[in-house]
């Protein structure tokens, strides 16, 4: 386990890569620009990742991580599902719409053809665990009696890209500006109502 120290210092170095990867993306960046940048030697880098793979990995695995932990705190216990889905579709929007998380998004994307592990962990970090985190909250939710759903894995994902639909393929392709509040209250408002649609409690279940 680490201590402070190590801890800080593993942290400083991701705060480095950071930089460099958005600055000069993947295969751009090298490990001595992240040393430098981070403010380490090469030799104390090495130390904590063993290659400029396995860093791209643990700095994209823990935004994803940390991102889903912040928007995916989902209160099943509240009967408005409405509101707790609203919420949650301004939150989303308002995070996955920055330019930084467009621009990580892009760098993933660029590396992944090359190494595909490293798209597989933004994934399993990111889009994954957010879509099982709200399927988790689905589940509650139907054995309450206030979502009709037979596959709330499937369920999740629609709302999700139901909410993103539009904007994010305009961000990623920079067309536009970052979506403007009144975008994402729309795109939200058509997100929650075409999902109550097929999942409120009165849809049918095949």
């Amino acid at each position: 386990m680490e201590d402070g120290t190590e801890s800080a210092k593993r942290r400083q170095i991701l705060e480095g890569a950071r930089k460099v990867f958005l600055a000069r993306g993947f295969d751009g960046a090298s490990m001595g620009e992240i040393a430098k940048a981070a403010g380490v030697s090469k030799g104390t880098l090495y130390v904590y990742f063993d290659s400029k793979e396995s860093l791209f990995a643990a700095l994209t695995a823990e935004e994803k991580q940390g991102l889903a932990e912040v928007l995916f705190k989902l209160d099943a216990d509240d009967p408005d599902v409405r509101s707790v889905l609203t919420q949650l579709g301004h939150t989303y929007l308002s995070r996955m719409g920055t330019p930084e998380h467009i621009s990580s998004i892009r760098m993933v994307i660029g590396a992944a053809e090359k190494f595909p592990a490293l798209g597989r962990a933004f994934y399993e970090a990111g889009p994954r665990q957010g879509t099982a985190r709200l399927a988790a909250y689905f589940d509650r939710q139907v054995q309450a009696g206030r979502l009709s759903i037979a596959d709330t894995s499937v369920a999740a994902q629609h709302f999700l890209d139901l909410c993103v639909s539009g904007l994010m393929r305009r961000q990623l392709f920079a067309v536009g500006d970052p979506p403007t509040p009144d975008e994402i209250r729309a795109n939200v408002e058509h997100a929650v109502r075409v999902f109550f649609a097929a999942y409120g409690p009165g849809a049918p279940r095949p």
